[in-house]
């Protein structure tokens, strides 16, 4: 049966079915099959499954689906078949822990997946003035957000568009000049870096949005997203802030067009479980730790139990609440040798 199901799947055609995901049904039917071929030709994900006692053929809907504590990301390398390494990306580490690393077989997949994202929300790159302030990932150079935001610099048209490490009196500049031109402008940036922009220079913004990545951590004191947004439009003018949400071991990502609330892709669903029953779900409007199920994650794991806290929101949308305490424990050492 193993073989079958692994002569079966066709991971070039997944991947061209999964960005046409236009329904719920054609989702979890995805899903579903994604799931069957993971829970075997995935080490990490089978031996995971085994430990919980789980038998793959049993699952019936995606609810039933166990999530990968994005743990195993830090001690395990995390892989389904045997397709070749091209690149690695790592967390920051922050705090001092093990990083995580995301063993990518296919960048092509991940620049696709980033620009169908990116196009969901935004349209097409080439109609932005896109701005990095990423100076600590940036500095790292193996961060998968240094490289998404790099693929959309190059396909936008604008000579300023690029990234600022430390030079803030010629980011400011850029920015007041663009606003003069009444260019559409994309301010990507990790929030500590924002805050030392607009509290060191004076910024009167109509046509940039600001995108907020996180990443408070280590370089500034901890706040609220609601108390960064309300930092950065005090010191701006803008009516409301921009996020991104996205993490290492995820090759897609969700957008907030502003408030704190976030849509995904289709082919990314959020799934809110029980603080206390990592494997049982919530309602919408409760509170609870943030699963993922990314489509994307063809040659790792789709199917990612986070740390960070979220809500679901009757519209679809989800919210991020926070970081669950003490999140690298659960996982780390579950299948040590």
């Amino acid at each position: 049966m193993d073989k079958v199901i692994e002569e079966m799947f066709e991971r070039k055609r997944f991947i061209e079915k999964i960005f046409r995901i236009s329904s719920r049904g054609e989702f979890e039917e995805a899903a579903m099959e994604l799931f069957r071929f993971q829970s075997i030709n995935n080490p990490v994900y089978k031996r995971y499954l085994e430990h919980l006692g789980i038998n793959g053929p049993n699952i019936k809907s995606i609810c039933e689906i166990p999530c990968l504590p994005v743990s195993f990301f830090k001690s395990h390398q995390v892989i389904t078949g045997k397709r070749k390494t091209v690149t690695v990306f790592k967390s920051s580490g922050t705090g001092g822990g093990r990083p995580s690393s995301h063993y990518v077989h296919d960048p092509g997949l991940y620049l696709s997946t980033l620009l169908e994202c990116f196009r969901f929300y935004y349209g097409h790159p080439d109609k932005w003035c896109i701005l990095a302030l990423l100076p600590s990932y940036l500095e790292r150079g193996n961060s998968s957000l240094v490289y998404m935001a790099g693929k959309l610099i190059e396909r936008s048209p604008c000579p300023q568009s690029g990234f600022y490490l430390h030079n803030l009196d010629d980011l400011a500049s850029v920015i007041e000049k663009l606003e003069k031109e009444d260019a559409n402008i994309l301010l990507i940036g990790v929030s500590f870096a924002l805050v030392d922009l607009v509290e060191n220079q004076n910024l009167s913004l109509k046509n940039t949005i600001i995108m907020e990545t996180g990443g408070m951590k280590g370089r500034r004191k901890e706040i609220t997203r609601e108390e960064l947004h309300e930092i950065l439009i005090s010191k701006t003018g803008l009516k409301k802030i921009h996020s991104e949400y996205g993490m290492t071991e995820m090759l897609s990502q969700a957008y907030s067009a502003g408030y704190g609330k976030f849509l995904s892709p289709p082919w990314m669903k959020i799934m809110i479980r029980d603080s206390h029953d990592p494997f049982t779900y919530v309602d919408a409007g409760k509170s609870g730790g943030i699963n993922v199920i990314d489509l994307a994650n063809v040659d790792s794991c789709a199917f990612l139990e986070t740390y960070d806290l979220g809500r679901m929101l009757p519209s679809g949308e989800f919210e991020v609440l926070g970081r669950f305490d003490h999140s690298d424990i659960r996982g780390c050492n579950l299948l040590a040798e």
